[in-house]
Parts: C-alpha cells; sequence; structure tokens
C-alpha cells in the first residue's frame, strides 16, 4: 500500500517521561511492521489518567497530567527512547479470511521493563498507518471511554485483559455515522500479538519469520514449552489453548459478552483485547448478541466457548509449519474441550457458594441458568442477591423470578448442597460470594451516561465509574445507582463494530 505517514517529529521535541523503553517487538525486523510516528492532533486535555497503573509501570501520575504529557500520550508528540511501530497481521473476521490485517489506528511505542516483566505501551487513535485501509487511524471518544472503563472493569473483576494508563481527547471531529470528536486511549500489555499474527506469516509461506515470532513469544512468556517434552510449537499452542479456556470460563461467569471475536482480536497470552461492541448482559438470555453489526449471531453469548476452539484451531493451522505432524496440532488442542466446562463448572460453583465441585453441580448451575433465561433475569443482581440468600432469606432473589414456586424448588437443592459441605458456615458463604459476585459491571447504560457527560466536557462521571469498577465487590456509599436495575431506555443501546 501507498498509505502516506506523518513524518517523524524532530528528536529535540521528544519528551521524557522517566521510564527507559526498549524495542522488544520492534526487534523482530521490518518484515514484522512498519515505522509509523503518530498523527498530532490540536487540543488535547486529558480526560482520565491511570494512576495506580502509572506507578507500577515506573511513571510519575502528577507529571502525567502535565499539558506536555497529556499532548505526548495523545501522540502530538514524541517520546524519548521509543520507536513507534504498527505491526502487521492476518486474520479470520466473522468466520472468512479477510487477509492482511494490521495495526490500522494502533502504534506500538516500545516495551517498559517492570517488576512483572516487560510491557508494551500501544497509542490507540492516533493517526494513520500503513494498515489502515479504508480507515482514518482514528478512534472516537465514545468508543474510548468504553474500552478504558472496560479494561480497567475487567482487571477490578480478576479477567486477564490489557490494561488502559491514559485516555485523551480532542475537538478534531472524526466521521463515523455521525461527526464525532478524536481520542486516543495508551494501553498497556505484556504483549499484543494476537493469533492474527501467527496466521499471516503461515498463510503467505513464512516458515522463516513464522518461525521467529512463535520463538519471541515462548522465549519470553511461555519458556516452559521449549524445556518440556516433545515439540514446541505443540506445547505452545497446547498452553495458549489451557489460558484461553480459562479466558472463556471467566466470561462466561460474568455475563460478559465480546462481541467480535475475530481471530485478530485474540490474544496470545489469552487476555481480553479490543473492546468494541462488548456488553454486560443486564436480563440474562443465552443467545444475546450484543454487536449491532452480527446479523448472524455468531459471536452470540453462548456461541463464544466454542468460537474460541474454532479460533484456536485457526491458531493451529497456522503453526502446522512448525510441528512435526498434524497429529500433534489436534492432541494440543484436546484439553480445551475438558478445560473449558471444567473450568466453568468451578467459577459458577464459587458464585452459588460451592467449596469444591461435586457430582450434580453442573446441572445445578444449569438449572438456575434455565430459570434466569425464562424470566429474563437479571444476571449480576441475581447472583449478587443470592449471596443474601444464603442464610434463608429468598425473598429479594425470589422477587426477580416470574415462576416462584420453580426457584423456590431449585433454591431448595441449593441450599441442601451448601448445608453438605464440611463445616458449612452461612456468613462465611455469603462472604465468599459477595467476593466473586459483583456488585457493580459496566453495563452499557452506565457507559452511555459517562459518554454523553464527557461529550459535553464533563469526565466527572468517566473517573467516577473507574474508580467504582476498580473495586466492583464492594459495598460502597454513594454507588447506589450504579448497582441498580437498568433503566427502560437501555434496551435501544446499539453497539457496532463502529469506533
Amino acid at each position: 500500500m501507498n498509505t502516506a505517514l506523518a513524518a517523524p517529529a524532530h528528536a529535540a521535541d521528544a519528551l521524557d517521561l522517566g521510564p527507559a523503553w526498549h524495542a522488544g517487538f520492534a526487534d523482530l525486523g521490518p518484515a514484522f511492521h512498519t515505522d509509523t510516528p503518530p498523527t498530532a492532533l490540536p487540543e488535547t486535555q486529558l480526560v482520565a489518567l491511570n494512576a495506580p497503573l502509572a506507578r507500577e509501570l515506573g511513571f510519575d501520575p502528577a507529571r502525567l497530567t502535565g499539558p506536555e504529557a497529556v499532548a505526548a500520550l495523545s501522540g502530538s508528540r514524541p517520546i524519548a527512547g521509543t520507536r513507534p511501530v504498527a505491526t502487521v497481521y492476518s486474520g479470520h473476521q466473522f468466520g472468512v479470511w479477510a487477509g492482511q490485517l494490521g495495526d490500522g489506528r494502533a502504534i506500538l511505542l516500545g516495551e517498559l521493563r517492570t517488576p512483572q516483566g516487560p510491557i508494551e505501551v500501544q497509542l490507540k487513535g492516533a493517526g494513520l498507518t500503513r494498515y489502515s485501509r479504508m480507515g482514518d487511524g482514528r478512534a472516537v471518544l465514545r468508543s474510548s471511554i468504553r474500552e478504558y472503563l472496560c479494561s480497567e472493569a475487567m482487571h477490578g473483576l480478576g479477567i486477564p485483559t490489557t490494561r488502559a494508563l491514559s485516555l485523551t481527547g480532542s475537538p478534531q471531529p472524526v466521521i463515523r455515522e455521525t461527526v464525532e470528536t478524536a481520542a486516543v486511549v495508551a494501553r498497556v500489555a505484556p504483549s499484543f500479538v494476537r493469533f492474527g499474527h501467527f496466521e499471516h506469516f503461515s498463510a503467505n509461506g513464512l516458515t522463516p519469520e513464522l518461525r521467529r515470532l512463535a520463538d519471541f513469544v515462548i522465549d519470553r512468556h511461555y519458556p516452559d514449552c521449549r524445556s518440556a517434552a516433545g515439540n514446541a510449537y505443540a506445547n505452545l499452542l497446547e498452553a495458549v489453548s489451557a489460558r484461553t479456556a480459562a479466558l472463556l470460563a471467566q466470561w462466561q461467569a460474568v455475563g460478559f459478552c465480546h462481541g467480535v471475536m475475530n481471530t485478530d482480536n485474540m490474544s496470545i497470552l489469552g487476555l481480553t483485547i479490543d473492546y468494541g461492541p462488548f456488553q454486560f448482559m443486564d436480563a440474562f438470555n443465552p443467545a444475546h448478541v450484543c454487536n449491532h453489526s452480527d446479523h448472524g449471531g455468531r459471536y452470540a453469548y453462548h456461541r463464544q466457548p466454542n468460537i474460541a476452539y474454532w479460533n484456536l484451531f485457526c491458531l493451529g493451522q497456522a503453526l502446522l509449519p512448525l510441528m512435526d505432524e498434524q497429529q500433534q496440532a489436534l492432541d494440543a488442542l484436546e484439553p480445551y474441550k475438558a478445560l473449558f466446562p471444567a473450568a466453568l463448572t468451578r467459577r459458577m460453583g464459587a458464585k452459588l457458594g460451592l467449596q469444591a465441585t461435586a457430582e450434580g453441580d453442573a446441572e445445578l448451575v444449569e438449572a438456575l441458568m434455565q430459570l434466569m433465561a425464562r424470566d429474563a433475569v437479571d444476571f449480576t443482581i441475581c447472583f449478587r442477591r443470592l449471596c443474601d440468600a444464603v442464610a434463608g432469606d429468598s425473598a429479594p432473589v425470589r422477587d426477580l423470578f416470574l415462576q416462584r414456586e420453580a426457584f423456590d424448588a431449585w433454591a431448595e437443592r441449593w441450599r441442601e448442597r451448601l448445608q453438605s459441605q464440611p463445616g458449612f458456615d452461612a456468613a462465611a458463604t455469603a462472604a465468599a460470594m459477595r467476593r466473586v459476585n459483583p456488585r457493580i459491571v459496566l453495563r452499557n447504560h452506565l457507559g452511555q451516561i459517562a459518554i454523553e457527560r464527557a461529550q459535553q466536557g464533563d469526565f466527572t462521571e468517566v473517573r467516577r465509574l473507574q474508580q467504582a469498577l476498580a473495586a466492583p465487590f464492594d459495598d460502597r456509599e454513594g454507588e447506589d445507582d450504579l448497582a441498580a436495575f437498568p433503566p427502560d431506555w437501555a434496551q435501544q443501546i446499539e453497539i457496532s463494530c463502529s469506533s
């Protein structure tokens, strides 16, 4: 492609933000990326800053709030020591091979070395790259608020995810369905490598580059795959499958719908990545589709676990050139079929106060989910109220159901199961349940309220939500509205791939 790229700013303009930067992924060579300086935005301002994360990464949060740092976090001023690049990958989108894709609006600045290991930093929405295709390289304030808040909400829930360091905005117009304004999220992760990175090199017959990428990932993130018996790349596939199974169990257990589980949106580290048309369900519906653009319902809530396996199969196909035979890939994928249901049963059991998995627990969980689906019961509120029902007061949760006699019969079975546990203590069980059943999740209407206020220049609700979502299991004063039922108008919110 001949996409015009912005000229790099003079080195003298570079701002030193403190921590030392390292190339990391950029050291793999030109086959893996294109040098891509961000494109400046006018009149940038700080919408939100993740001060705890800034400290973890070695930044001084107070310094990041200054105008020079805000400009740097927006891509309007170079950061000393960084080498901005856009990476190339391919992938399957909605089950169809899409060919070459790549970072169309995300620019990788480099990596920081932390006590937890290397952490990559990207600017999402920082301008055109060689892989922008028909896009403009920008992100809008609406979708950037959603990504910033949800990545931190997932972290607060203990679910593996990319993180958000900062959110900056600019009045520069960006055209989507309507004219909106630009924003940039500085997001971080140990690695932004996706399944699609491997697919790209495999599909193009670039086996040496495929091997180099796989070795890079193994050496940095999966060293046990090389020391274990068997083919290291098959071991990598099995390890990624295990992490993905665990991730999907966590998604399902909180009613989270990703919305666009394309292979280029799947993390090689089993992280939740690329927050587009996501949703935490309100009324429970196993067939719920959160993405208005997903007309066929490919990424419905109940299909997510099988889609993850389908994506892993694509990753396995991509890695085949590095294996001795196809059976190694098939064997590496097989454990997913047992790991996911076992992980989900454990997590759902914990939500019901069960200390360990026993025969019949899966059926107990399924019976509750069927009741919830039949009566369109609010997912988050139902499980939170169950915490208070352990001691016998079922009225608040019972009132959520239309078929109350059916719920009563289920509740009797549930209490019998609880009381069969050695040393059962109702208060301790209720407390344990509150640690896994969140009071607050990032519902669509909460995000929409924050977005509408931010579009008027008021960022207080974004920051309030950020604080609340960092401690989603706590009962805190002043947050009752965030834990309440969604208003009727929330059903009219439509979320698509447009951002």
